[in-house]
């Protein structure tokens, strides 16, 4: 009897414990979000024309298939008979449900935004309060993936907010990922795992490649200021629960190289990999980074690791990821604003991961070297690689055991 009732509790708790639903983000989210290049200036002729091009360009069958719209899309105001949130009828005429249809249609899956606090980032409702008529919402208009802001939260305690949102999606009863937009200041990573399948581990991402962008009252980060912070943070991430160092800002006016190195570095990291800019003016280059598979792959390995940096000289970067069938991914990173000649003697080199016992010991094996960029195999780890770098570029390997 009492092993009965020992099982019988720890079931209990392992069940009290997870809130979210489970089966979700086994490997991290693609999709593509409104708000780094429209911010609030979305409307149902925008997003449905994002949906065509995700299909038509091919992004949605490279793995791009969550539609996220994000702050903008409500009125300050709720319904005053139904208590629900209202969607700004000159933007949304037809509704949120029209919208979630177009894009179900198109085998893409529908995103929205709300926020934790009274009110979200941009002064429209906000969830407090009204966390289980939200998800009711939610799940009524055909929501696959919530992303739950942390604006207009002074006094309330983050994990305690998050639970309770993520508890009323569960009881909404449709399954959806929860991506905690918290951005870091709660260490929501280490409380996260139960509650949703990503957290903000960085405040908001900037279109530049190093340092922040001011806006006065407060600082955006650039790419690798995001990427420093996130790195450091490895040991939390895995299936159904990611560190997220925001959303992509490929296209949105750094130089190719710099687009390069980011998407290169997500990848590394397992990031998710959701797109902010304007498909309606994206040029083959920047498709051509999205639509890289064998980068892609990277990120989306069933391995679930997250890389690390290995090696940091001179502004030049090594950052490493252990992929399946005893494979790896290395990229070079130049961060300097010039170009570096540099130089990497693979047979000197026993890369060790002691967070998941993986050993890239190139000292007795020969591995070959598959230029992700470059789309083709450039030679082995039997030679050192000598390269001039360009200034914020990047050189992506994928390592493959040579065949004796």
């Amino acid at each position: 009897m009492k092993r009965i009732l020992v099982a019988i509790a720890s079931l209990i708790a392992t069940t009290a414990s997870a809130q979210k639903f489970e089966g979700l983000a086994t490997t991290p989210p693609m999709g593509w979000n409104s708000w780094n290049i429209f911010w609030t200036d979305i409307n149902e002729e925008k997003i449905k024309a994002m949906a065509d091009l995700m299909v038509s360009t091919g992004l949605k069958d490279a793995g791009y298939n969550y539609l996220v719209l994000d702050d903008g899309w409500m009125l300050k105001d709720r319904d005053s008979v139904t208590g629900d949130l209202v969607a700004d009828p000159k933007k949304f005429p037809n509704g949120m449900k029209a919208v979630g249809d177009y894009i179900h249609a198109k085998g893409l899956k529908f995103g929205i935004y709300n926020c934790a606090g009274t009110l979200t980032c941009q002064g429209l409702a906000g969830t407090r309060g009204n966390e289980y008529q939200d998800a009711r919402y939610y799940a009524s208009i055909g929501v696959d993936y919530l992303k739950f802001d942390w604006c207009h939260s002074e006094g309330i305690n983050a994990k305690d907010a998050y639970t309770t949102m993520s508890k009323a999606i569960q009881k909404a009863g449709r399954p959806m990922i929860f991506s905690l937009c918290e951005w870091g200041n709660n260490k929501p990573w280490e409380w996260g795992k139960p509650v949703g399948q990503l957290w903000r581990t960085t405040e908001d991402i900037y279109q530049v490649f190093d340092g922040y962008h001011d806006y006065g009252t407060w600082k955006a980060n650039g790419v690798m200021t995001n990427a420093d912070l996130n790195e450091k943070l490895r040991s939390y991430s895995g299936p159904g629960g990611w560190n997220d160092p925001d959303m992509l800002e490929v296209g949105n006016g750094m130089t190719m190289n710099e687009d390069r190195a980011h998407f290169s570095i997500w990848c590394i990291m397992a990031a998710p990999l959701m797109m902010g800019n304007d498909l309606r003016k994206i040029s083959n280059e920047t498709l051509s980074v999205f639509l890289n598979k064998d980068a892609i792959a990277v990120d989306q390995d069933p391995l679930a690791i997250q890389g690390f940096r290995y090696m940091q000289k001179d502004s030049m970067e090594v950052w490493v990821k252990p992929l399946t069938n005893d494979e790896w991914a290395v990229c070079f990173l130049n961060r300097k604003t010039s170009p570096q000649n540099f130089q990497f003697n693979w047979k000197t080199q026993t890369i060790e991961d002691t967070l998941v016992h993986k050993t890239l010991d190139m000292n007795s094996t020969v591995y070959n070297l598959y230029d992700i960029w470059q789309k083709k195999t450039t030679g082995t780890t039997a030679k050192p690689f000598s390269a001039t770098v360009q200034a914020h570029d990047a050189y992506f390997f994928r390592l493959s055991k040579k065949a004796k």
